[in-house]
């Protein structure tokens, strides 16, 4: 792709490089490689849970001083939020010592009961005429 930045002699022509070849040279690899993992977790995140996500691309660029401004540090920063899941909730009582209990404290323990086995299917079935 290629831009053309007229001025008062005659024009200039520029090429600009694709944001995509930037992605894969900087950090030696590591931004383009980290952002399509991510990607892929993300979209799992969101498919799993119903619920939007996002990934943030932060570029920051700074000259080195005592160059000529030809010469630039560029750091990357990438912040993905994903979408999670709902805990489970659970219910709980507060004792009178402020304590959580599963049981109500204020309801009685019913006591004597006992397992009762299963009776025996009968052997012969029997029809009613």
């Amino acid at each position: 792709m290629s831009t053309t930045k007229p001025t008062a002699e005659e024009p200039e022509e520029r090429t600009v490089r694709p944001f995509a070849a930037f992605l894969q040279e900087q950090s030696g690899g590591q931004l383009h490689d980290e952002l399509s993992t991510r990607l892929q977790e993300l979209i799992e995140a969101v498919r799993e849970t119903g619920k939007a996500g996002s990934i943030t691309l932060k570029i920051d660029v700074k000259p080195i001083a005592g160059t000529d401004g030809r010469t630039l540090t560029v750091t990357d920063t990438v912040a993905t939020k994903v979408p999670r899941t709902e805990r489970p909730k659970s219910i709980f009582f507060v004792t009178d010592d402020n304590n959580l209990s599963r049981t109500d404290p204020r309801q009685p323990v019913i006591t004597g009961l006992r397992e009762v086995e299963p009776t025996p299917a009968p052997t012969q079935l029997r029809s009613a005429k």
